[in-house]
């Protein structure tokens, strides 16, 4: 009895330090114009010089140019967009997608992803990390919400013949992307194509080939 006692007391105390080392201390941390660019440790503009304006954007409901060599187009609003997100941990974005246009494969390695369809039909999935990368799929209509883990690869794709729609709302003011295509065969300079050739088991020139698309 004494050592579920103590383990609940210490249990509840780990609970209690996490609260508190996660409470704010300010209503809000407006960044100064001049610092946006960086993140942490930025210096907060005086609360009495604060707006509407540093906690606004409009645009959302304008759809983004789906012209692209993928279909889609992600129109983010993170804390670039909004100062006011600066320390809240949250951002959001909106996906067009021309018919069969993919968001491809990609990871966000500061967030969790909570996705909306408004418009369309989507193919949706992550992988699990290794060594079982197990594929979890769904094909999401109008009003559907599916999650994707932090840190994990994931798409999105339109199977229908119309444009669809989506917003995504992220767990961090800046939840960054990295696109795997792009990262892996668009880095400057290049990855070193013997490392590639072993990475992915192809000769050379199909490295050369897809290496050349980006």
């Amino acid at each position: 009895m004494a050592s579920q006692l103590l383990f609940l007391a210490l249990l509840l105390a780990m609970t209690c330090s996490i609260a508190f080392a996660a409470e704010s201390l300010q209503d809000f941390c407006v960044p100064q114009p001049t610092r946006l660019g960086a993140v942490n440790g930025i210096v907060c503009k005086d609360p009495n010089l604060v707006e509407a304006n540093d906690f606004f954007y409009s645009g959302l409901d304008i759809a983004g140019n789906t012209s692209t060599v993928f279909g889609s187009r992600v129109t983010s609003v993170r804390v670039n967009q909004i100062p006011g997100l600066n320390t809240f941990g949250i951002s959001i974005a909106r996906i067009d997608f021309a018919a069969w246009g993919v968001n491809p494969p990609h990871t966000h390695p500061r967030a969790t992803e909570i996705l909306t369809v408004l418009e369309g039909s989507l193919q949706v999935g992550f992988v699990t990390s290794n060594p079982e990368n197990k594929l979890i799929t769904k094909i999401l209509q109008p009003g559907d919400v599916f999650v994707f883990p932090e840190g994990l690869v994931h798409f999105q794709y339109n199977v229908g013949y119309t444009i669809a729609v989506a917003y995504s709302a992220f767990s961090s003011q800046n939840p960054g992307t990295i696109t795997l295509a792009n990262t892996v065969f668009g880095a400057r300079p290049h990855i070193s194509s013997d490392i590639l050739t072993k990475a992915f088991l192809v000769d050379k020139e199909a490295i050369y080939n897809i290496q050349s698309r980006f």
